[in-house]
């Protein structure tokens, strides 16, 4: 897998970012991307081919391996990666749509520009943007507890028991290097864990950052929040016309 594209692709959105978005792009391809890439690979590599049980019956060393190891960690942790970093995708897109847009209505009227900065979080652009945080919370979150529950916590045993057929018995099978392979789990929980951190607090800055600028422009302006009757308005308007049209009527007597 490309993942310098991904990187490259990716990392046109750290510009309309927060600066807890930057903190979180640099986790996800410093501490997760890196990691993954140069050290996880290298120390799971085949396991099922380390998976030793101490029986000679054919399969029973495959049915075992299959049992304790559902989905491999390399593929959960790479489809984890992929899916986390999807929905910065579309904040590049909404902005790319903000961009010819504008080049579309710039065109039209002449030089006037509809957008004065397409990259803003304003308006739709930052509905999308507090949408990826929510779905980047959640895709982590969802494989975090499906790599809990599958494995039954974040452990790896040293020793694992197994009956399953074509075993003739309760069998002991090993897992290579366990210690090793536990810690670097644990590390990449613990990075997923710091990722949702980042993204809750971008979240709050976002939405804490919208509030007060609501307040603050409440009151600065107190009168234009007011929210003005229309129907009072309409009977103004109308009692101020009948007015006129007496007058009228007056003096063309």
């Amino acid at each position: 897998m490309n993942w310098s594209g991904l990187e490259t692709l990716i990392s046109g959105v750290n510009k309309y970012s927060t600066v807890f978005g930057r903190i979180w792009l640099s986790v996800v391809f410093v501490f997760r991307v890196m990691v993954f890439v140069v050290a996880a690979q290298r120390v799971w590599g085949d396991e099922s081919k380390d998976f030793v049980c101490n029986t000679k019956q054919p399969g029973c060393n495959n049915v075992c391996y299959d049992h304790s190891f559902p989905i491999s960690h390399i593929r959960l942790w790479a489809l984890q990666l992929i899916f986390v970093t999807c929905p910065s995708l579309l904040v590049v897109a909404h902005v790319k749509y903000r961009e010819e847009k504008d080049k579309k209505y710039v065109a039209n009227h002449e030089g006037t520009h509809l957008y004065a900065n397409p990259g803003k979080k304003r308006g739709g652009l930052w509905w999308t943007y507090l949408l990826s945080l929510v779905f980047k919370i959640l895709i982590d979150a969802t494989f975090l507890y499906i790599l809990h529950y599958i494995y039954k916590g974040y452990d790896l045993p040293r020793l694992v028991k197994c009956s399953l057929d074509p075993c003739p018995n309760t069998v002991d099978c090993f897992i290579s290097r366990p210690t090793e392979k536990k810690i670097f789990m644990q590390f990449m929980v613990i990075s997923s864990v710091l990722c949702i951190f980042m993204c809750i607090c971008e979240l709050v800055y976002l939405i804490g950052k919208r509030i007060m600028k609501k307040l603050t422009m409440t009151q600065d302006h107190p009168e234009s929040c007011k929210r003005v009757d229309p129907t009072r308005s309409s009977n103004q308007s109308l009692s101020s016309r009948k007015s006129k049209e007496t007058k009228l009527d007056k003096t063309a007597i």
